[in-house]
Order: C-alpha cells, then structure tokens, then sequence
C-alpha cells in the first residue's frame, strides 16, 4: 500500500477552493450536487482507508481477534510506520464511526420531535400553528412531507410574501435537501477536511430554496424582501427552521436582487471556478483510486500470509 494509503485522508483538502467558489460561481443546484458528491467520495474513500489502516494496527495487539498470519511482517511493513499509525487509526476509526452514530441518531430525534409536536393536527401538506412566535420550516418525512408555519409569521407577511415563503420551504422537500444536509454532515465526520464543504452546502440549499422560490413567485425582490423580513421577526426558531436560518442572509438577499444565476453544466477550464472544479473532482478520482488500490493490495497480503 505504502503512502497511497494516507493520500485519501488529506486529498479532501483539494475541494476547499471549490467549496468557497461554488456558493459564487456556480448555480446553487449544480454547486449541492457537486459539493455532496465531492465530500460523500471523499468521506467513504478516507473511512475505507482507516478501517484498512485499523486492520494493521489490530493485528499487532496482544491478544487480537484476527488470525496470527495477518500480524506477519510483509503485512506490517506494507504501511509506512505502522508501529504508530496502525495504532493510532483505531481510535480515529471508533471516534468516526461514534460521530457518525450520533449524527444519524440526533437527525431522526430531531424529525420524531417534529413529527410528534404535530400529532392529532390533520395531516395536510401544510400546518399552521396557532403560536405568535414567528417561524416557519421544511419538515421531510413521516405519513407525508409538510411544511409548518406560525400564524405569528403569517401575520408579519404580505400576501405574496407568504407565497414565497410556501414556495421556499417546498423547494426544500422537493429537491430533498434535508438528505443532501444530512450527507455532508455525516462526510465532515469522517474527515475534518470536508467541514467547509458542509458549510457550503448549507448556503446552496438555501439559496437552491430561493431560487425556486423566485422562480414559483415571478418576483426576485419578493422573495427578498420575505427571507429579509422573516429574519427580522425571528428571535428562537425549532430546530428544524430553515426558512432564513443557514446564511448569512445578506449574501442571500444581494444574490436575489441580482440576476438570475445561469446553468450551465461545466464551467470554462481556465477560470477560478473551473480549476478549482478539476481540482476538487480529481482529488476525489484520486481519492477513490488509492483507496481501491489499498484495499485489493491487502486483501492479497492478507490472504497470501493466512495458511489455508
């Protein structure tokens, strides 16, 4: 395996320029699509290279699980210093996959409580509480995908401000991007390297969201002049608000009175964007080579050092 086997841990630091450029350059649905496939790679590619890392270092322990062939030199010395990174690639793999766990165990916490707060309300696509408290939010899941709205937001709204605000929060359930969240999230605990992707992301969904928004409405400003207001009146909003949350809302509103973002499927090779795009998407290509590499090269240390 020899140094292969590290490059996927640090390759993820070739998508920081994308991740910064995307949320400027590129349109917000192809930037959410770029951003979770480039960290999903690259978080599967550096996790699969712990877990073989892990396998080295478990054999060298007293007393380990795994057959005594595994522990034999050829299979040691495939890893460069694998007296220390053996070792030390368990605790980082338990402390991945613990932080995996309880990012997947607070997510589906977080819908139950949502879905129970609403429990003996009619299961319409949309439901308004009687609470002056503004907010509003996107809550996937469930009998049905709804969105939940405040009569105090309501009140603080034009009427074709709540239809942007309605449009906004669709957007959300219908390009899923509670999934696209939950992605990113789950890659930035595989590697620390991918948080600012996860960040990223969480601007692009929004603006993803008002763009759609724009789109349903005819009116840019409009939905300006919503998320504006409905940021205004929100002091403690539940944990599943979207509308407004992420930001920072002022990029959000100066790209709204902006034009329209335009599609396009590749950005020009010899631009900021563009390299930076090459950049992210070859490391992640890298990524998922060097990983594959390592794992058919010590399925063949393995199985030639195991006595049949």
């Amino acid at each position: 395996m020899g140094i292969f086997v590290f490059l996927p841990l640090v390759l993820p630091l070739t998508a920081w320029p994308i991740a910064r450029l995307a949320e400027q350059r590129l349109h917000p649905r192809t930037a959410t699509l770029l951003l979770t496939g480039v960290s999903s790679v690259m978080a599967l590619c550096s996790t699969v290279c712990l877990a073989l890392l892990m396998v080295v270092g478990t054999a060298q322990l007293p007393g380990n699980p795994l057959p005594d062939g595994w522990s034999d030199s050829e299979v040691r010395e495939s890893v460069p210093h694998h007296e220390i990174v053996g070792k030390a690639a368990i605790p980082a793999l338990v402390a991945v996959v613990g932080g995996g766990l309880r990012a997947l165990v607070h997510h589906h916490r977080l819908l139950r409580r949502a879905h129970q707060a609403l429990a003996g309300l009619p299961r319409t696509a949309v439901a308004v509480l009687p609470d002056t408290e503004p907010y509003a939010y996107a809550l996937p899941g469930g009998p049905r995908d709804r969105v939940v709205v405040s009569t105090g937001m309501l009140t603080r709204l034009a009427p074709r401000e709540r239809r942007a605000l309605f449009a906004h929060e669709r957007a959300h359930l219908a390009a899923g991007h509670h999934r696209h969240l939950l992605l990113v999230r789950l890659a930035a605990c595989a590697n620390p390297f991918l948080w600012p992707l996860r960040k990223a992301v969480a601007y692009t969904t929004e603006r993803w969201a008002d763009e759609a928004a724009a789109q349903a409405v005819g009116s840019r400003r409009a939905v300006a002049r919503a998320i504006g207001k409905a940021a205004l009146v929100t002091h403690g909003t539940p944990a599943f608000a979207a509308f407004a949350a992420p930001g920072p809302l002022p990029r959000r509103v100066a790209a709204l009175l902006g034009p329209a973002p335009v599609v396009r499927a590749w950005p020009p090779i010899f631009t900021a964007v563009g390299l930076a795009l090459w950049t992210a998407a070859t490391g992640a290509l890298l990524s998922a080579m060097f990983s594959a590499n390592s794992a058919v090269t010590l399925l063949l240390l393995l199985h030639a050092a195991t006595p049949l």
